[in-house]
């Protein structure tokens, strides 16, 4: 039976319709059956800390090496300490010092002390009272011209020497009396909180001289060795912190609206490993798709940063790991 051309033709036609029915239903059903989901690609984004001393000096040990584990508040470094012990130590002495200082104005002066400024008042009246009767014997002398001119001025002298002398102890009976004067209180208790202050620092520089890891992490880099002389601020050691862990990925701004801070999302490694998290953070500024950030869009297109919070982490995340972010777009916010 010959077949014609025309026919050839036309049942071509048909194959290829069918063929692109089909596809055009298989594409529907899968749009449609994932049209609850919002699938993703980002990479692991872990924080680093470079770890330093706040003070500088000389490092007396390190106790960690590179890829070690540590926790929150574990040693891993420290200074010689000799100089800030002796900082310590000599600023204590100085705040006993003022506290002493400080409690000897405010009890004021002893009664012992009065009473000795008023014996001491006491035995210079008691010298006036005898220099008076010494220059009056002098004056009847020297009327008589039985005395020198000489010695009726020494007599003198030595009234007027008496006179002031008792004039004063009687001050200083008065200032033991009234006591110290409240402005030398205050002046005093100043230097004291100065001097505290200063204990307080010296003691902080001593802590300081001591390194601990700030969170639970992995020692990434060794810097400086015992004996090296750092500086302040000066790393010794690099941390990779175990905790918080996130995704730094992207969504094409047609799918911004599909989104919103708290959603459960589910991070998936190319090994296999599957981890919960939440969207943390979604940038409210647009920007072009880095080069490392594959999309179904063009590279050209708009697109918003998102950060993607993994719950529970473990060492099966690692820094710049590329993962699968999948977001279930249907639940409810």
């Amino acid at each position: 039976m010959k077949v014609s051309k025309r026919t050839i033709v036309a049942a071509t036609v048909l194959v290829v319709l069918a063929g692109a029915a089909g596809l055009g239903w298989k594409y529907y059903g899968d749009r449609h059956e994932n049209s609850d989901q919002l699938v993703l690609l980002g990479n692991i984004d872990v924080r680093q800390v470079n770890l330093a001393f706040k003070v500088a000096g000389r490092i007396a040990a390190v106790m960690v090496e590179e890829g070690d584990a540590v926790k929150a508040g574990q040693v891993v470094a420290s200074l010689e300490k000799e100089d800030f012990e002796d900082g310590v130590r000599l600023t204590r002495a100085r705040v006993k010092g003022q506290e002493a200082a400080l409690a000897e104005l405010e009890t004021g002066t002893r009664p012992e002390e009065i009473e000795q400024a008023r014996a001491l008042v006491t035995q210079r009246q008691a010298a006036l009272r005898l220099a008076q009767a010494t220059l009056k014997r002098q004056e009847v002398l020297a009327e008589r011209e039985f005395a020198s001119h000489q010695v009726h001025d020494e007599a003198q002298a030595r009234v007027d020497e008496s006179r002031a002398q008792l004039r004063a102890g009687q001050e200083a009976l008065g200032l033991a009396e009234t006591g110290p004067r409240q402005e030398d209180i205050e002046q005093a208790r100043a230097q004291l909180n100065a001097d505290r202050a200063t204990l307080s620092l010296a003691e902080r520089r001593l802590a300081d001289a001591t390194l601990m890891a700030p969170n639970d992490g992995v020692i990434l880099t060794r810097v400086r060795e015992p004996g090296a002389i750092v500086a302040v601020g000066e790393t010794v050691y690099t941390l990779s912190l175990t905790s918080p862990v996130w995704v730094r990925t992207y969504v094409d701004e047609p799918d911004l609206g599909r989104i919103h801070a708290g959603m459960q999302a589910e991070v998936r490694t190319d090994s296999g490993g599957i981890y919960q998290g939440q969207i943390g953070f979604i940038s409210p500024i647009a920007e072009f798709t880095p080069k490392t950030v594959e999309t179904r869009e063009l590279r050209t297109s708009l697109v918003y940063r998102l950060r993607v919070i993994v719950e529970d982490p473990d060492n099966g995340l690692r820094q710049g790991m590329p993962v699968t972010v999948v977001l279930r777009t249907n639940d409810e916010r």
